[in-house]
């Protein structure tokens, strides 16, 4: 198991959901990716999205204008 990280910042929803999208396809189960974005929209998209697609939302964090979310890849 892997961990990666992807640069949403300065993107508006949809881009942040989409480019976690396009990374998980890249990965394997049990990788673990960390978001940070800036678009507090991210905060109920991306574990949304999670629920969805069978993937682990771990959890986030904030840092200023930034949050940073953190998701395990399932099976989805």
């Amino acid at each position: 198991m892997s961990h990666y990280q992807l640069d949403a910042r300065r993107m508006l929803c949809p881009m942040p959901v989409i480019r976690t999208q396009n990374k998980v396809k890249t990965l394997h189960v049990g990788d673990t990716l960390e978001i940070t974005c800036t678009d507090p929209g991210a905060i109920n998209d991306i574990p949304a999205w999670c629920r969805i697609n069978a993937h682990k939302f771990i959890d986030y964090r904030q840092d200023g204008d930034e949050i940073i979310l953190n998701v395990e890849v399932g099976e989805g």
